[in-house]
């Protein structure tokens, strides 16, 4: 047998053996369905990527966004600084008007030695202030701010000694005051308080 028809007998057995493999009939559609399922899986994975970023881009914005503006107050109805509390009352001349007498002073530990004269401080609503510290007559002019900035100077007075009541050097060295109903507070320039004083009158 020649080469050629060695060649031709081979490849009719070829063709005879494949023609007598069965052919599934589904084998193309499952072939076709698997790449279907598979792209379905590549979207439903996209989908669901896609799906995180969004809700991750909200719940960002959501956290980052400028905060909710407050509502506007009815009208008739202001809101209150929030530097000023409503309770603390605003202080002038008119408010440390009356008679005070000292209770504490700081560095100064004879309040109640015997003196000829009760030592007190008047201020008056005009912005004046006049005493004794014991022995002399003394007096002088005040300015109080609202928040209780505080100052004060003292005019010419006589130095008869008796253990004096430093209240001009009180009042010069005082840089604020506090008050309430029976208290006024002075406070130095370095914020502690220096005296206190009663109200008498």
């Amino acid at each position: 047998m020649s080469k050629t028809e060695l060649e031709e007998d081979l490849r009719a057995t070829f063709e005879r053996a494949a023609a007598s493999v069965p052919l599934a009939p589904d084998l193309a559609d499952r072939a076709t369905s698997g790449a279907r399922k598979a792209q379905r899986r590549t979207w439903i994975v996209s989908g669901a990527a896609a799906a995180a970023v969004a809700a991750i881009a909200t719940v960002g914005f959501s956290l980052n966004g400028p905060a909710p503006s407050s509502p506007t107050p009815a009208a008739g109805n202001p809101t209150t600084s929030a530097t000023v509390s409503p309770s603390a009352p605003v202080l002038s001349a008119q408010t440390v008007a009356g008679t005070w007498r000292p209770v504490q002073m700081r560095g100064f530990a004879t309040l109640k030695a015997a003196r000829p004269v009760e030592p007190n401080i008047t201020f008056r609503a005009d912005g004046t202030w006049r005493g004794s510290d014991g022995c002399n007559g003394i007096g002088g002019a005040f300015t109080v701010g609202q928040r209780g900035e505080f100052s004060a100077t003292s005019g010419p007075q006589h130095m008869v000694g008796c253990d004096n009541v430093p209240h001009t050097e009180i009042l010069q060295t005082a840089k604020r005051i506090t008050i309430d109903q029976t208290a006024l507070r002075f406070f130095g320039p370095d914020g502690r308080e220096v005296a206190r004083y009663a109200r008498t009158r």
